[in-house]
């Protein structure tokens, strides 16, 4: 049982950071009911839903239908909170929004998830991962030098300016309302999430420690100690050498001598990156690896997904799971133990979910 057991939300289906969201409080203990179309359609069904639909169950409703929009109203007077990632005003136009529902229950957490937020003059323009971390600034940090940024998947805007936030705004909220009986609407917009991310660049560019240009700082691939390089067979490893004992394991293991690469002379770094990648280039990556293992040289290989569920220290770890397919065990974890992880997703209808939560 996870810390969140008895805690109860209701799920709208959607795309990306909701369902992400879903995932994460079900891992923890939580029981999440899904509510999906009721013709079975899933926004998540045949793109990742056989692990971001883990853990909880489904409950096919039709909410443009009086009757099955009265009884997701009752579920929600039986909740702790409420999840949905539509567009603003979507809830309000099926008679769910925050006030009928609050009207209803509460202390129930209203748990709301979009890429601009509720207000703002974008609230209702459409966009993706991409275009919010774009507003937000946090994309130009991740850019290149010699050309655009590359999209870091949709990790950054989805998922951590959005779904984490989500769920910290979610919890803290819960916490509140057993005080106060009285819930709150969490506003989670991953222009705001995305953001607060950048915070620590914020915080060197106000002392005049970090320059706006991508590629002229520590951590964006300026420095040749922390960055990535290509082995002799064509794969990679990651360098993360930042302090200055780290910096000379490193130099140590690469038959450098300290004097001719000091480690903060910038002026020099530019031909420190050429030295290293010629060097790196001529070993292969497990080399490497076995080369820097036991060092303090913070060098390691870069992992596909398959090696990475399969290394040594993931298996010690159980860090991935096989439920149907290989998946991330959830995290974190408490008292060192693993949660575990059901694939199934069992369909339940909304008076059998009514009856049980009465």
């Amino acid at each position: 049982m996870g810390p969140l057991s008895g805690v109860r939300v209701v799920e709208f289906d959607g795309l990306g950071p909701a369902t992400f969201a879903g995932m994460m409080l079900a891992d923890l203990g939580a029981e999440v009911v899904r509510l999906a179309r009721a013709d079975g359609a899933s926004a998540f069904a045949d793109v990742g839903g056989a692990v971001l639909h883990r853990n909880r169950t489904v409950v096919p409703v039709d909410l443009k239908s009086h009757e099955h929009a009265a009884g997701v109203l009752n579920l929600l007077g039986g909740a702790d909170a409420l999840i949905e990632g539509f567009r603003p005003g979507v809830m309000e136009r099926l008679g769910l929004g925050p006030d009928v529902v609050h009207a209803h229950n509460a202390r129930l957490v209203y748990g709301r998830i979009t890429g601009w937020g509720q207000t703002g003059p974008l609230a209702d323009q459409v966009g993706h991962d991409i275009n919010y971390i774009a507003l937000s600034g946090l994309l130009h940090r991740l850019g290149r030098p010699d050309g655009p940024p590359r999209p870091p998947l949709n990790i950054a805007g989805d998922y951590a300016g959005g779904a984490l936030m989500l769920v910290i705004g979610v919890l803290a909220a819960m916490t509140e309302a057993r005080t106060t009986g009285r819930g709150r609407v969490v506003d989670a917009a991953m222009t705001d999430g995305s953001a607060l991310l950048a915070s620590l660049f914020d915080g060197l560019a106000g002392r005049g420690m970090w320059s706006e240009q991508p590629g002229e700082n520590l951590l964006d691939g300026a420095a040749p100690f922390y960055r990535c390089y290509r082995c002799a067979d064509g794969r990679d490893v990651a360098v993360g050498a930042l302090e200055p004992r780290f910096y000379a394991a490193l130099l140590k293991g690469l038959e450098i001598d300290p004097a001719d690469a000091p480690q903060f002379a910038r002026n020099g770094w530019p031909a420190l990156h050429q030295r290293f990648e010629t060097i790196f280039a001529s070993r292969s990556r497990d080399d490497w690896a076995e080369r820097f293992g036991g060092t303090e040289a913070c060098v390691t290989p870069v992992l596909s997904p398959t090696e990475a569920a399969a290394h040594p220290h993931n298996r010690a770890r159980a860090t991935f799971v096989n439920c149907g397919v290989r998946q991330p065990a959830p995290a974190p974890r408490f008292d060192g133990a693993l949660v575990d992880v059901s694939a199934d997703r069992p369909t339940e209808a909304l008076a059998d979910v009514l009856a049980r939560w009465a």
